[in-house]
């Protein structure tokens, strides 16, 4: 075997921590164990989106790997459901790509509009993938930091204006992922004003951009002034539409990038999953996606989850499927605070290890996977781990 030296890309991107605490409770064979560590749901997708997936499988279209940008009734689907929430009209045909998910459609922007060494601007906390991607590409990590409180998470809008350098490239925000942290009004204007000042790009996750609590409605940074030309925005049927399986997201941007953003696509996978695109055009055209009534079922568990980690320092989520909880004050570090709650409470939970300079101190609880009913008296098994 050759002497393997480890390459240098990946001398800065750790893991993310999820896949060994999901492994650990897969090979626990336990029902009884609290899978709160992964980013999945029992909610299933729209009833149209699987119905037309099973039609499309034996069709010999979807057995090709053309058309390579995407099937064009997928393709006109993202633009709409871009367009209903920015208010902005995009191309399907210059203006949108469709994407392996939405990760590989984040590494493929990353690729295409990042030299080695410039800077990349996000959030702390934020998903590890998207760091060690950034990494991946060649671009420098920056983190601004999240501001915690009994109210919900904030962005530290000065530290934001401070980050920017001669360096900088890009702005990333992702929100919803993984604090629950849904920027405001005021929030997003400052950085569309930092973004059109200082000539960036901005990436926008919008994975979970309509998965909203307490009645909070989608500002999409595309519909500021000034920031269509600046904002691409990365889209997934994963969350929203609960296709976590159909690995389907979409790229919509300026046709002036699309083109490289596109090549860098096709380099990549190549393609995406035929007999999967048709099912999630289904799902985005559908009238009633079901999103409304998964919302409901997913606020109640956050409630719940809320309520019954009432003692623990915990950041109510204003979106997403997760919540931290801080352990600063445990005397542990949030590598114990997980081992615990999964040998000691049977609760399956991610530390936030890797996630951000700041972001080591939580651990992370997915609340969109449990019923309810087994929620309930969570509460006491975390306090018997940890207190």
């Amino acid at each position: 075997m050759p002497t393997h030296t480890r390459v240098s890309r990946l001398n800065q991107v750790p893991g993310i921590g999820v896949d060994r605490m999901g492994n650990a409770a897969d090979a626990a064979h336990d029902p009884g164990i609290l899978r709160l560590e992964n980013l999945d749901t029992d909610i299933p997708p729209p009833s149209i989106a699987i119905e037309t997936t099973r039609k499309g499988i034996g069709a010999d279209d979807n057995n090709s790997y053309l058309p390579f940008l995407g099937q064009d009734e997928l393709r006109q689907a993202a633009i709409q459901r871009v367009a209903r929430v920015s208010g902005i009209s995009y191309d399907w045909r210059s203006e949108c790509i469709i994407t392996a998910g939405g990760m590989s459609g984040i590494l493929n922007c990353l690729l295409a509009l990042i030299e080695p060494g410039d800077e990349v601007i996000m959030t702390d906390p934020v998903y590890a993938g998207i760091i060690n991607r950034v990494r991946l590409s060649g671009g420098t990590t920056k983190f601004v930091p999240l501001i915690p409180s009994k109210d919900g998470w904030r962005l530290d809008l000065a530290a934001l204006e401070a980050s920017v350098s001669s360096k900088t490239k890009m702005i990333v925000m992702s929100p919803g992922m993984p604090t629950g942290h849904i920027l405001s009004r005021g929030e997003w204007e400052v950085v569309a004003k930092v973004v059109v000042k200082r000539d960036l790009w901005l990436l926008y996750d919008a994975a979970m951009e309509r998965i909203l609590y307490d009645g909070r409605t989608v500002i999409h940074p595309a519909s500021l002034p000034g920031m269509k030309e600046r904002t691409i925005t990365v889209g997934a049927a994963s969350k929203e539409l609960r296709m976590i399986g159909w690995r389907v997201g979409w790229v919509v941007g300026p046709k002036e990038i699309m083109s490289d953003i596109a090549l860098v696509s096709i380099s990549n996978v190549v393609c995406q999953m035929g007999i999967s695109m048709a099912g999630v055009a289904a799902g985005l055209n559908a009238q009633d996606d079901g999103l409304s009534a998964a919302l409901a079922i997913w606020q109640e568990r956050r409630d719940v989850l809320l309520q019954e980690l009432g003692e623990f320092t915990v950041i109510p989520p204003h979106g997403g499927w997760s919540l931290l909880l801080d352990v600063t004050d445990l005397g542990m570090t949030s590598q114990e605070a997980s081992e615990r709650l999964f040998t000691q409470a049977k609760v399956a939970a991610t530390p936030m290890v890797g996630w951000g300079n700041n972001a080591a101190q939580y651990v992370r609880f997915v609340f969109s996977n449990e019923p309810k009913e087994r929620l309930l008296g969570v509460g006491k098994k975390v306090g018997a781990a940890l207190l």
